[in-house]
Formats: C-alpha cells, structure tokens, sequence
C-alpha cells in the first residue's frame, strides 16, 4: 500500500458544533496536515495518512485555534501551530500503540497492526521531527519552550503508566501524576501556546494554561471510567482494556480503597496478572462502591475547575466554544 497522501483529499474531524466557529481554521489546518505529511518515503506518507484519517475530534488543536481567536488572534500561526499539536498527538499515538501491543483503534487496526512495530514508531519518529520543523515556523522561543517541555513531561508519564502496569500498590496521587503526563500535558500546551501566540496577558496566559491542564484532566478521567461502563462499538475499543492490560486507573485505585478486603485483594490480583477472566466480578465490585461515581465526580471537579479559568476571557463565540468543550469532556459516551 503506497498511496500518494499529497493528492488526497484533505480530511476533517469527527463534525462537532464545537469546531463551527473555527471551521474556516479547521479546513486550513486539514490542508497542512496534508502538505506536512508529503515524503519522499511512500510508507511515511501511507501510515501517516492511515492514524489521521482514523477518527477522533482533534481536540488538541481546536484549543489552540479557540485559544488564540478568543484573545482576537488575527494572524495566520495559529494553523501551523495548530498542525504541528495534531503531528505530536498522533506521534504519541503511534508510540502507545506498540507499546500497548495494541490491535483496535477507533473502530480500526492500529498503525502497528496493519504494517509492524518498526515502521510505526519511525513513522512516529518522523511526525515529532517534523512538528518541531513547524515549531521553527511559527517562530516563537517560548511557544518552542512551552511545547519542548510539554513532549518531555508527556514520555515521562507514558513511562510512569508503563512501570506502573501490574502494580496493584499506587495511590492516587501517583495516578494523577501519570494522568497529568501522558494526557493532560498535550491539552494544556495546547490552550497556553495559543495564548501565548496571542499575547496574552500574564493573567489570561495563566488562565488558558490551566483551563487546559483541568480540562485534559477529565477527559481522562472520563476515559478510565469508560473502560469499566463504555459502549465498545462507539469507542472502537472493548470495555475492560485497561483492566486486560493491568493499569490500575481511578475506578480500581477507589474500589480497592473501599471494597471489602476480599473485594480488595481480588482486584490487587487481576491489576497483577492482567486479562479479562474475572472482568464480570471487577465490574460487579466497582459498581458495588461507587468507583465509577467518585471518579466522575472527580472528572466533574477537573470540569468545572477549566470553566472557572474562562473568566478571564472577553465574552466571545470561542469563549462559548471552550466552555461548552469541559461539558463534553464529562458528558461524552466514547
């Protein structure tokens, strides 16, 4: 398979009302990410192409182009930059994949399923090398600072959640170490570079940085969660993953801490040994004490925390956007 991605149509995230105030945006940042993914290495192109057209909302970058029309950007940077945050997403994409062994991704075979190991995490290699080219494009240290930091911090916590696999003994605060790392890092970088871009000020920059964090924050949330009450066929994965993979997540930290010691110690045994054999008796326990409760009341917390940081926007239709995006991260299916 070596499709040419350069004649491609260019393709457009899962349609939302959210993108509809930056759908001028949305269509240039879809040509760029066509443009970018030109190679002279015909397999680079053909699995790029293949993760980016597989789904999703491309949320990273709607929140730096929300982020940076709601402070009244008026240049053109905002759609690199945007670009460049889906090329990093999905860089990690590729990345997770393999080292999750993993063989379902929104519905369809993972990159590393269809072509290998190998080709994936090159392929991945070059996405990252070619987000930083665009980096150099838009031209700002501190966005350049802001999103270097950001890619350290989020392979630090894809190495934390990976040295915590099988381990029944973290805490939550270890979880919302990982959590931050691996997921929350990319949506605050994202909303702080957009404002950054926009010149910001000091109050406003500090505001879209943590509206980000707390917003990538209970997406996750909302994930871990979903692992344990989903709909498989709306989140093109099978409920119980995380628990076939042994990642002790929110719900399982929760039961455990207020399950019945039986209750406790079956679950400390399945995070250890993985797989889906007692899934029915897992599900059955975290229902039985509101894991799935407190964790989205948890994720609700993160929500309302990222509402709190618009008020230092001017009232605006992105604005509006933004806050209806902490809505969705909480009321979401899949």
């Amino acid at each position: 398979m070596t499709a040419n991605v350069s004649s491609a149509q260019p393709v457009s995230p899962t349609p939302s009302p959210l993108h509809a105030v930056v759908a001028d945006d949305f269509a240039a940042v879809n040509r760029t990410i066509i443009e970018q993914l030109t190679s002279k290495v015909p397999l680079v192109e053909t699995i790029g192409q293949y993760i980016i057209e597989s789904g999703g909302k491309r949320l990273r970058p709607l929140l730096a182009l929300l982020a940076a029309r709601a402070l009244n950007y008026t240049g053109e940077k905002h759609i690199p930059l945007a670009t460049l945050i889906e090329f990093m997403h999905t860089s990690t994409l590729l990345h997770d994949d393999v080292v999750d062994e993993s063989h379902m991704r929104r519905g369809k075979k993972t990159a590393n399923d269809a072509w290998g190991n190998a080709p994936s995490v090159l392929v991945g290699d070059f996405l990252y090398a070619r987000s930083f080219q665009m980096m150099v494009d838009v031209g700002s240290m501190r966005i350049m600072a802001i999103l270097s930091g950001a890619t350290c911090i989020i392979a630090e916590g894809e190495v934390l959640q990976l040295t915590n696999i099988g381990n029944p003994s973290i805490s939550e605060a270890d979880y919302f170490e990982t959590i931050l790392g691996k997921t929350a890092m990319l949506f605050e970088a994202a909303s702080h570079s957009g404002a950054v871009l926009a010149q910001a000020t000091p109050e406003q920059e500090h505001a879209l940085q943590y509206y980000g964090r707390y917003l990538g924050l209970a997406f996750q949330l909302i994930d871990d969660l979903l692992d344990y009450q989903g709909d498989a066929d709306a989140m093109g994965k099978n409920v119980g993953d995380d628990l076939a993979e042994g990642k002790p997540t929110l719900p399982l930290i929760h039961a455990m801490e207020q399950g019945t010691p039986e209750q406790a110690k079956l679950i400390r045994q399945v995070i250890r040994q993985g797989g889906l054999e007692q899934l029915d008796a897992v599900l059955e326990i975290v229902h039985a004490t509101g894991a799935l409760d407190y964790t989205r009341q948890c994720a609700e917390e993160m929500a309302d925390k990222a509402l709190e940081q618009l008020d230092a926007l001017p009232p605006s239709a992105y604005r509006d956007s933004m806050a209806q995006l902490a809505r969705l991260a909480v009321d979401r299916k899949a």
